[in-house]
């Protein structure tokens, strides 16, 4: 019974993913519209307002939050060592890509998306949209897939991941759009976390992982205009030459054009003027200050037409935090913390029935 449910997931995560014009690249199908809502006028004294996915808690899934097993495990082991002893030196050392084939009989479908430590233990942080894959390699039914985790200039296979969470309400909101004819998004929830499990080689893990410190504090309006970094593996050079092509790390300079709000009235999400890094395969990548923290996390292209070409959104880790603490009752800094690997079961065994669920009532 069990494989038949998760065969009713893959097939619906499938076509899903054919429909789907996130910066998740499908190689075989690639879809090149502005998946970003356009925003209403600014209000004053707070970000610019955006429709929000989420009106009310009613509509927030509450099985993380009524699971004795999983608020167990979150507490289990929880001790206060830091989770970033050790900070990436380069943010490129901390940069993943996390890099996906689905193969069939009749095609071979491949996608590209980044990610990037946010602890030394070897847990990464990435859009929903991208890690959703990881799901499609619980069965071969409908075709063999396999998810690698690759980092290095150019990238190559280092890791194998589990995923540790994806935000359910993400999953339940995006769940309808597999009948939509051109879906949309704002990013809203579009987050997830994986942790390293082994070395593709069979090599030992390293002891310490190079991380990126984050910082889910609030940004005030001052933050308009200030200059940030941008970090991703942009796939431009593979749309152009094919899937042979190597994969290479970028960093670039941008700033800060807009701050965006659902219904927060802080800053949910940050517009970002063109640069190099806004290109397909992005998403993922993280956006840092001047102090070296992680304050975004790319989950859309922006607009080109006011912030230049290449232009970006990302989701503030702000937000990221408010609404992880909504979904599981702990904050981002707890769900990083404890015995990851049994976390990680746990939330499987209890969100695997919910997903399918959710999935199945979309048909």
């Amino acid at each position: 019974m069990m494989q038949f449910l998760l065969d009713i997931v893959t097939s619906v995560l499938i076509g899903y993913l054919a429909l789907t014009n996130s910066l998740a690249l499908m190689i075989t199908n690639i879809i090149g519209t502005d998946s970003v809502t356009t925003a209403t006028e600014e209000v004053s004294g707070v970000p610019t307002p955006l429709p929000s996915q989420y009106a009310g808690d009613s509509l927030l899934p509450d099985i993380l939050l009524r699971s004795t097993a999983f608020q167990s495990a979150a507490v289990i082991d929880s001790t206060l060592i830091d989770l970033v002893a050790k900070p990436a030196e380069d943010p490129i050392d901390a940069l993943v890509n996390v890099y996906c084939t689905f193969i069939t009989p009749e095609t071979i479908r491949t996608t590209t998306g980044t990610g990037f430590f946010v602890a030394n233990s070897g847990v990464i942080m990435t859009n929903a949209h991208v890690a959703q894959f990881l799901l499609l390699q619980k069965t071969t039914k409908l075709g063999e897939t396999n998810c690698v985790i690759r980092n290095g200039n150019p990238a190559a296979p280092r890791y194998n991941a589990e995923l540790l969470y994806i935000s359910p309400a993400w999953v339940k909101e995006n769940a309808t759009l597999v009948s939509a004819a051109a879906p949309t998004g704002t990013g809203e929830r579009d987050y997830a976390l994986l942790y390293v499990t082994s070395a593709v080689d069979e090599s030992p893990l390293p002891a310490s992982f190079p991380a990126l410190r984050v910082s889910s504090g609030l940004l005030s309006r001052s933050y308009e205009d200030t200059s940030v970094t941008a970090v991703a593996y942009p796939a431009g050079a593979l749309l152009k030459g094919g899937s042979d092509t190597d994969l290479i790390p970028r960093t670039a300079t941008t700033s800060i054009s807009q701050l965006f709000t659902f219904t927060s009235n802080v800053a949910d999400v940050i517009g970002l003027r063109g640069s190099a890094v806004g290109q397909q395969g992005s998403s993922g990548g993280p956006i840092i200050d001047g102090g070296a923290n992680v304050i975004g996390m790319i989950t859309t292209r922006g607009n080109d037409a006011r912030d230049g070409a290449g232009s970006l959104r990302a989701i503030t880790l702000s937000h990221i935090n408010r609404t992880i603490t909504q979904e599981t009752g702990f904050s981002l800094e707890s769900n990083l913390r404890g015995d990851i690997p049994y976390r990680a079961k746990v939330f499987t065994d209890t969100m695997v029935p919910f997903l399918t669920l959710e999935l199945t009532n979309s048909l």
